[in-house]
């Protein structure tokens, strides 16, 4: 059985996940345009909630929410910070320094074992922001299925992550052993992986979009070999490969409630904008550096799979998709399925 990811190790702490609540931010710079109030009455005070974002297709589709926040529009105040890979957000969701955070599906679930007690969950998952969006991508023209890996070199982001056990499924599921038939080499993050794929010949990688397309748009000799959406629906067609969902901290949740349900609906009409209009959201995509250029960003945006998936959708596209990797692995998604209590319902 797989050791769980170092980043975890000695970061869960329940007392502080429980503790760590949210300012209230009444200053005029975090208040939104309404109607003239009167001379008696103050602005209402807003909710500040600290969002932790990867960079990639889930801050792809915060774009929109974050330009709103800029200009003082959002419904509460969102403070939004981006990083490089999930090993960064852990410790902070877990000492309550953020509030939700937007992390890989299956991470979700490992933080929920992590730090529930007696009395409950101490991380919600609110929502299912992308599906699958990862790609095997090489410089030549070897692989045409999961079995031409055999005996190859594979270079993925993702340890102990979604990249790490959707390819160890797959490789499973189509007659191969992840510790003795390929040879996985684990890179930080997605832009460390594209800079090993753009200077090594003949080289293969498990990536992410959008950085498939960055990828192509500087090597027109990069392609596309597998989509491992398609590979996962040709052995699991009954569930859905889930990349990334949005997490918050459950004492968050319960303490501001209106103001998480704000956020919610702000971020779902932010992924809808980024999918209907790709042209407009493409340049906050490249101004918030996520890609080099807006082109870039307009055309990565439908192998993205950005969504919204929330309610009973929610709870059982993405039980579905842990009882898979659950069965393949209890260690990738914590040791033990969650419970209803991991599912937030507003």
């Amino acid at each position: 059985m797989k050791r769980l990811a170092s980043a975890l190790t000695g970061v869960m702490l329940m007392a502080a996940l429980v503790s760590g609540c949210s300012t209230v931010a009444p200053s005029a710079a975090s208040t939104p345009s309404t109607p003239t109030a009167s001379a008696t009455e103050a602005p209402a005070a807003r909710t500040t909630i600290r969002i932790a974002s990867l960079k990639g297709p889930t801050t792809m589709g915060l774009v929109k929410l974050m330009s709103d926040a800029a200009a003082g529009q959002g419904k509460q105040n969102y403070q939004v910070t981006m990083y490089g890979t999930p090993d960064e957000i852990v410790p902070l969701i877990a000492k309550g320094e953020v509030d939700v955070a937007l992390l890989p599906a299956n991470l979700a679930s490992v933080l929920y074992n992590k730090t529930k007690t007696a009395s409950g969950s101490q991380l919600e998952v609110a929502a299912i922001n992308t599906l699958g969006m990862l790609e095997v991508v090489e410089a030549g023209n070897t692989v045409h299925s999961i079995a031409d890996l055999k005996g190859k070199t594979i270079y993925s982001t993702g340890k102990g992550a979604s990249p790490e056990y959707v390819l160890d499924y797959l490789l499973e599921k189509n007659g191969l052993d992840p510790a003795k038939d390929v040879n996985v080499q684990f890179t930080s993050e997605a832009t460390e992986l594209a800079a090993t794929l753009a200077t090594k010949p003949n080289a293969i990688g498990v990536l992410p979009q959008p950085y498939v397309t960055v990828l192509k748009s500087k090597n027109p000799a990069i392609r596309t070999a597998l989509s491992l959406t398609d590979e996962w629906a040709k052995v699991t067609p009954d569930s859905q490969m889930v990349t990334g969902v949005v997490a918050v901290r459950t004492a968050f949740a319960t303490a501001h409630k209106a103001a998480f349900n704000d956020f919610l609906t702000d971020y779902k009409a932010s992924t809808t904008f980024t999918n209907a209009q790709p042209a407009k959201a493409a340049p906050l995509i490249a101004a918030a550096g996520i890609v080099p250029t807006a082109a870039i960003a307009e055309t990565a945006i439908p192998a993205c799979h950005i969504t919204d998936i929330e309610g009973s959708q929610l709870t059982s596209t993405l039980n579905g998709y842990l009882k898979v990797l659950f069965t393949a692995d209890p260690a990738s998604v914590g040791g033990s399925m969650p419970g209803d209590d991991f599912y937030y319902s507003r």
